[in-house]
């Protein structure tokens, strides 16, 4: 039985092939339940975010049959050659480095953690996270908020949203002048507003498929809320498309923005699209004076974060690296432990049975001395029964490493301390 991890994310999948495995919320507890169904797996968890989709599990096999099921979530045929796959140790350093924000687009963005805990969470809730991967994610939570705490990774924090606007300020779209349109009511879409109003956006409208959602975001932060019913009435207003929904399907497409474009007079377009799948079609890219970024396009964007970071992410890879340590000893002393533990129950359930029937025996009336001696006799029986068997079946098979152990299990009495062999019978 191994933990794994396999997956794909930023760094070995571009976003048309992530977005084909992205799981969104509603479809998670049937994906998680067909995941536990398969015979090999014992307990599993799916994280699956705008930069990656991922599966920890526990399993009897090497993985293969889950990233057959992944590729074909839907049809992804050429899946397996993106996929990269950890075991053991290096599973559970993964997860580390995930949940602490080591392995993000954006270095050390602390949005990672939250999801992580929802994968969790669901998983809980879904019955499918077993006291292995359970205790698995919990060690991530504290690892990953002791590298926060401990260095300055999560200093200054950069999400993709704020990203995105510092590409826009870069861009031809002067905020002050500008126009911006937020697409999705989410924690993205809410990160993008706080930082276009730092920046001093002009004005800002909401669209979002719940009303309510866009009003309460929209007062929040001074914008006017839309249906998305209205998108295309007002997409010609905005010189900004900030767009992060969960949509499976693209919200925004070509013949919109191009009648958007003639309604300008051609004047430009800034379109960033944050979502995975992604709501703006790709074609809109094809579009003169449309400017269109993914989240892909924002690597580039974010690389100076990225340097700044890099001292701070060392310092938290040697937390990570002694995180994993602790915890790949923890649970190789519990697999130690383990037969110990099932010897001691044993012990306890046999002293069960035997008071048990020496109690009810007592209650009938029987003579006490009596019933301790059958206590006593049941009790040894009980406990002796299983290994008398098992060196028997030694003696006939040769097997003498089992009496070897059983040499140092019981080494011999002293001399005349021997018992009886008159129970070996009964045993």
């Amino acid at each position: 039985m191994s933990l794994i991890v396999l997956g794909i994310n930023h760094q070995t999948a571009p976003v048309g092939l992530r977005e084909r495995v992205a799981f969104g919320a509603d479809a998670m507890p049937r994906a998680l339940a067909e995941l536990r169904a398969m015979p090999s797996v014992r307990e599993v968890a799916l994280l699956s975010t705008c930069n990656r989709t991922e599966l920890y599990a526990l399993a009897d096999d090497t993985g293969d049959a889950l990233a057959d099921w992944l590729a074909s979530h839907p049809d992804s045929g050429d899946l397996h050659a993106y996929l990269y796959r950890h075991s053991d140790a290096d599973a559970v350093r993964h997860l580390f480095r995930v949940a602490a924000g080591l392995d993000s687009l954006v270095l050390g963005e602390p949005q990672i953690l939250g999801q992580v805990k929802e994968a969790w969470a669901v998983a809980r809730s879904a019955g499918t996270l077993g006291q292995h991967l359970d205790r698995l994610f919990q060690h991530a939570f504290t690892t990953a908020k002791r590298a926060r705490t401990d260095t300055r990774i999560g200093a200054n924090p950069v999400s993709v949203a704020s990203a995105a606007v510092r590409l826009a300020q870069e861009s031809f779209a002067r905020l002050e002048d500008s126009t911006v349109l937020l697409i999705g009511a989410g924690e993205t879409i809410e990160l993008a507003a706080r930082h276009l109003v730092e920046g001093k956006a002009k004005r800002l409208l909401v669209a979002n498929r719940t009303l309510a959602h866009a009003q309460d975001l929209a007062t929040r932060h001074g914008g006017v809320a839309l249906p998305l019913t209205e998108l295309d009435r007002h997409l010609a207003e905005a010189d900004i498309v900030v767009s992060a929904t969960a949509s499976r399907d693209p919200i925004v497409r070509r013949t919109q923005v191009a009648e958007a474009l003639s309604k300008r007079k051609h004047r430009p377009m800034l379109l960033l699209d944050l979502a995975v799948p992604r709501d703006i079609a790709a074609d809109v890219a094809t579009l003169p004076d449309v400017f269109l970024y993914t989240v892909d396009d924002l690597e580039r964007a974010i690389e100076d974060n990225r340097r700044s970071r890099r001292e701070a992410a060392r310092e938290a890879e040697a937390i990570i690296d002694l995180q994993t340590a602790r915890y790949v000893e923890a649970v190789q002393a519990s697999t130690r432990h383990e037969p110990l533990k099932r010897l001691r129950a044993h012990g306890l359930h046999s002293r069960k049975v035997a008071l048990e029937k020496a109690r009810a025996q007592l209650a009938a009336g029987r003579d006490p001395h009596e019933v301790l001696d059958l206590l006593a006799h049941t009790l040894v029986n009980r406990l002796l029964h299983a290994p008398t068997v098992a060196l028997r079946e030694a003696a006939l098979t040769g097997d003498g490493d089992l009496a070897r152990a059983t040499d140092k299990l019981f080494p011999p009495l002293p001399e005349g301390d021997a018992a009886s062999n008159d129970d070996d019978a009964d045993a």
